[in-house]
């Protein structure tokens, strides 16, 4: 399999190369970190000391997947406080939410390799891991078949497979057995995610069914709520918190807000886009629903109606503020995203039909009473009206989501349990 992928990869490097230098060229986010992903100043990036201890070398994809990493990174550095550890990320929000979350944790933070053998050995010898983890995702054929090679041992974390990515892992079963198979250990967040990876040919023996290290994630708690004077928000006002939303999501809560404003003058509504570089289109949605809009990166003096969220890395101490919380991609078909940052606050949790990478989580906290499920605007609408009317049954539903995430804790402890033995 490896021999075909890299013989792919060298014809489209041939045949595509000038499409692939103007992309570089024209997109910032990969000529910013082409030279880094080659490993040039990954040298100077690295601790000039050497570890007393053995060094782990952490992937994360993404934002999300550094918001699951750092549990398991403090848990790590507590237990292991002389042991070397670097973190990689693929994308430069990633990189930029790693460096926030990360940076007094971890000994250094760096693009992730392009999935070339010769650029591969480089990182491997100059950072000369004894253990790698990869969080959730991000599956490279070089990376991994040059680990097996060095013996270096690979465990996978806080793993999940929606039923869409099953489909597409059984279809190209050819490509990706191999790669799951390289894994020391796969540590699973649902029994639906270890059974699926059984189902895809993986040896039982190495499959662990661990729960999401968001469980672990400590958040500022609810006694801090309304504790940022950044965000000049009334004192009296109820806070509803719309987070991660997608393109088609943006309208529905404008519109459902404006009409709850007439009911609740008082109400304010702080948005969080999956992606912040929306902001703009998403502010001038907001204006033809007639709603003043301040960005949270200008600082006002003043928070007028929508506090529109540029920033990155801030959402889970903005759901601290919340008296009702929406986890968005859940409306729109994007497979929603993690409701546990909320739930764990004691904020009740309100989500769409479409939480399919989340689906045992979602289905298991609407089960405890502690979320609700949302089918359209007007399915949201009621719901908000009746929340917003009733604070005991607000503060009912939140106990009841912070209950459940109580039950699930210890996460970290079991991942450490797994990866002590190599370190």
């Amino acid at each position: 399999m490896v021999p075909i992928y890299n013989l792919c990869q060298f014809l489209i490097l041939v045949i595509a190369w000038p499409i692939l230098a103007l992309l570089v060229l024209l997109r910032p986010k990969y000529r910013t970190t082409l030279l880094s992903r080659l490993g040039i100043g990954l040298q100077r990036r690295l601790p000039s000391t050497p570890a007393t201890g053995k060094t782990v070398w952490v992937h994360a994809l993404s934002m999300g997947e550094v918001s699951s990493a750092r549990p398991l990174v403090l848990g790590l550095r507590k237990e292991f406080p002389d042991a070397r550890i670097v973190c990689s990320t693929t994308t430069a929000t990633g990189l930029l939410l790693a460096k926030t979350l990360l940076k007094d944790q971890v000994d250094a933070i760096f693009p992730s390799p392009l999935d070339i053998g010769p650029v591969i050995a480089v990182f491997l010898r100059l950072i000369r891991p004894d253990l790698y983890i990869l969080v959730e995702t991000d599956f490279w054929p070089n990376l991994l078949t040059a680990l097996n090679k060095n013996t270096i041992p690979a465990i996978l974390v806080n793993g999940r497979i929606s039923e869409r990515s099953f489909h597409r892992y059984q279809r190209a079963g050819f490509f990706f057995r191999p790669l799951f198979r390289s894994f020391d250990h796969l540590c699973l967040q649902t029994d639906t995610d270890r059974i699926n990876m059984e189902r895809l040919g993986v040896d039982p023996l190495k499959l662990h069914r661990l729960g999401n290290l968001k469980f672990d994630t400590l958040i500022t708690s609810p006694a801090g709520r309304r504790a940022c004077p950044s965000m000049h928000l009334p004192d009296n006002c109820l806070i509803f918190v719309a987070g991660s939303t997608h393109e088609g999501e943006e309208d529905i809560i404008f519109s459902v807000y404006a009409e709850l404003k007439k009911h609740h003058p008082g109400l304010r509504l702080i948005l969080a886009p999956r992606n912040p570089d929306r902001c703009p289109a998403i502010a001038q949605i907001a204006g033809r629903h007639h709603l003043a809009v301040t960005m949270r990166s200008q600082e006002p003096e003043k928070t007028t109606e929508v506090l529109l969220v540029d920033s990155i890395g801030e959402l889970p101490w903005l759901y601290a503020l919340a008296d009702i919380a929406f986890v968005g991609g859940s409306i729109v078909a994007e497979g929603g995203h993690n409701p546990i940052e909320p739930a764990a606050l004691g904020v009740p949790v309100l989500f769409g039909r479409h939480m399919e990478d989340f689906a045992e989580i979602s289905h298991d906290l609407v089960a405890a009473g502690g979320a609700l499920t949302v089918t359209d605007g007007k399915s949201l609408a009621d719901t908000l009206k009746a929340l917003l009317s009733a604070e005991d049954r607000r503060k009912t539903i939140g106990r009841l989501a912070r209950e459940w995430i109580e039950r699930q804790q210890g996460v970290v402890a079991r991942h450490l349990t797994i990866i002590r033995p190599y370190l």
